[in-house]
């Protein structure tokens, strides 16, 4: 269908309005029939935490994910779980044999110097695509507004694509309180200092996609996305629910 005004999106191999999955082990037969409907929808997939090395038919299902043009990697917990062990020599080699171009350099439940996570980007991107995330699992760990603003530029600078903010599949951490509330002190600091179109808002509930939604258009990218709710948030980021009912059809696609 297409009679309605709707805000207008970015389609075909986007650089923005990025919609990022969370697969944490749907069947590959599933899978399939999910992205056979919907991989429009979708441009990027992690395998959450450090699932991909336990995840059974992997290559079929890198492959199935690359079939249809959508970008994988795997979640930021097995990042650290190498480097913790000093593997990240393995690692590489894992994701190079297996066809994985996209890896996450994460400190969300290891303390990694930020120098450190900068060298590590620089070493990487040779031969990755480099996602850099920003932000702790852990509740009780507070990042200031400005390191959280000195972080992001950092690593886009050392040479990450993109960088995400750290939200946990449950969005009680990192840039939201335990209650699931955004810290928008945080979000005004970025929005003035770093480029929104290179950042990816882990965003699990609808409530929090919505929140970016209207704060950014219906382009923002956003990260942690329930596999079975892709439909619902392309949905939401086009007007067709309540809480983004009255964004302007003429919503600018080209910068947030």
């Amino acid at each position: 269908m297409n009679f309605l005004d709707m805000p207008k999106r970015t389609i075909g191999n986007r650089t923005f309005g990025l919609t990022s999955i969370a697969d944490f082990g749907v069947p590959v037969g599933q899978l399939r029939c999910i992205l056979d409907d919907y991989h429009s929808y979708i441009d990027v997939a992690k395998l959450g935490v450090g699932s991909a090395y336990v995840t059974p038919n992997f290559d079929e299902k890198i492959k199935l994910y690359k079939q249809y043009g959508i970008k994988v990697y795997c979640g930021g917990t097995l990042f650290e779980k190498c480097y913790y062990q000093g593997k990240l020599d393995e690692y590489k080699k894992f994701l190079q044999k297996h066809g994985v171009e996209w890896i996450e350099v994460s400190n969300g439940t290891l303390d990694i110097p930020l120098e450190t996570r900068f060298d590590l980007v620089n070493e990487l991107k040779a031969d990755f695509s480099v996602l850099g995330e920003v932000g702790s699992k852990d509740q009780t760990q507070e990042l200031s507004a400005r390191s959280w603003v000195l972080e992001m530029n950092s690593l886009l600078e050392a040479g990450c694509k993109y960088v995400i903010t750290e939200g946990r599949d449950s969005g009680t951490a990192g840039i939201y309180n335990p209650n699931g509330e955004v810290k928008k002190s945080i979000i005004k600091e970025l929005t003035k200092q770093v480029d929104i179109n290179r950042v990816i808002f882990e965003a699990p509930t609808s409530k929090q996609q919505m929140y970016f939604i209207n704060a950014f258009g219906p382009n923002v990218n956003l990260g942690n996305v329930k596999m079975q709710d892709a439909l619902l948030l392309e949905a939401e980021r086009v007007g067709l629910r309540s809480e983004t009912f009255f964004m302007e059809p003429d919503s600018n696609p080209a910068r947030l």
